[in-house]
């Protein structure tokens, strides 16, 4: 049975490892849907596309009538990124967004299947003011009860769910954790601003010197974007994944003072001494430096740094390098037993997953090699 998936996001940094997942399957084809067209496509067929036009989408997606498989893993943010989780417009254009797809795409896709959706812990609402952590159960589970406040993943989900009755493709929602991986520009990825802070100083001969605030000891948990496209890949085959919804991590927890060490090495630096840095703030300020970076060692990435590391992942990165959350009195943990339970066991270090994606940034040539 022939097989077409089509990732929308797919310039995004779970969309990029989605895509690179479902291309190495035997008798899949993939297609990609984004704003912005990655520069290496590969054999990937790629739309530029503004899912808030809502006639050029119908124009697109109204012709992809052999789509079997559907992965939304689209997502506008505002500059700022926080406030943007609580406004109404933002909300309204991202629940839209999802509607100008599948509206013309459920009419012609007659053989749809599966549709993997991608939301997140913001579902939980530790993030509105109107809940934070009061009758919040730790780990988050995704049995307890939603907690109502307005998010556009329950307008989205109760969307889909709605389409659903008269469809007879199955639903899966993923609630990954804060995800890293090599994608570039991107508005929540946390590691290529620190992998750029890394290079910056490591040309200057400086020693990597992390942000204070990252030394307070407090668990953390992530998610690799390959685990997450892997997750996807589970999903869109598996009965067992229909109608579930999943946390996912990488199955452990960490701190930054417990990481720093490695990314150190692993850029080829000594580890520095603590200080006082926004990264939201340093890096901006850095352009020619970068820009210089990128022409002396003949560089893959872009020569503006914002275009790298994105503004609204600087936000997000300075964020948690603060330490412990105002008014958070313990870690907000996901429990990944649903996951499991279901069938999908894949799991790995976090301080392995900064690593090897370090050393993929190196080999791409997107930061400079460290010298051997």
């Amino acid at each position: 049975m022939t097989n077409k998936v089509l990732v929308a996001g797919a310039s995004g940094l779970v969309g990029e490892a989605a895509v690179r997942r479902f291309a190495t399957r035997p008798g899949w084809k993939v297609v990609g849907a984004s704003r912005r067209v990655p520069e290496s496509a590969g054999n990937t067929v790629f739309h530029s596309i503004d899912l808030t036009d809502a006639t050029a989408s119908r124009e697109l997606f109204g012709k992809m009538g052999d789509v079997t498989h559907l992965v939304y893993a689209a997502l506008q943010e505002t500059p700022g990124l926080f406030q943007g989780w609580l406004d109404e417009e933002n909300i309204e254009r991202n629940a839209l967004m999802l509607r100008n797809l599948f509206e013309p795409l459920s009419e012609v896709a007659t053989g749809l299947r599966h549709v993997s959706l991608l939301h997140g812990t913001k579902a939980y609402g530790v993030h509105h003011p109107s809940l934070g952590y009061d009758g919040l159960r730790i780990p988050l589970r995704e049995r307890d009860p939603r907690r109502e406040h307005r998010n556009f993943y329950f307008d989205q989900e109760s969307y889909l769910r709605e389409k659903q009755v008269h469809g007879t493709w199955q639903l899966t929602v993923f609630r990954p954790t804060v995800i890293y991986g090599e994608a570039a520009g991107n508005n929540m990825n946390p590691l290529l601003p620190i992998a750029v802070y890394g290079a910056l100083l490591r040309e200057e001969g400086r020693p990597l010197d992390p942000p204070a605030g990252s030394l307070v000891p407090w668990l953390r948990e992530a998610v690799h974007a390959d685990l997450v496209a892997d997750a996807l890949s589970w999903a869109a085959s598996s009965p067992a994944a229909a109608g579930g919804t999943y946390n996912l991590t990488n199955g452990d927890v960490f701190t930054w003072a417990g990481v720093w060490p490695a990314i150190a090495r692993t850029l080829g630096m000594p580890l520095g001494e603590p200080r006082e840095v926004s990264l939201r703030e340093e890096l901006p300020r850095r352009r020619q430096e970068w820009a210089a970076m990128v022409a002396k060692y003949g560089l893959s990435s872009s020569p503006d740094v914002m275009k790298v590391v994105g503004y609204n992942s600087l936000v997000y990165t300075d964020n948690m390098m603060r330490g412990a959350p105002a008014g958070q009195p313990v870690p907000a943990l996901n429990s990944t037993v649903a996951v499991r339970h279901a069938g999908f066991g894949a799991c790995l270090d976090t301080e392995d997953m900064f690593v090897e994606l370090l050393q993929r940034l190196e080999a791409k040539r997107v930061i400079p090699p460290r010298t051997r």
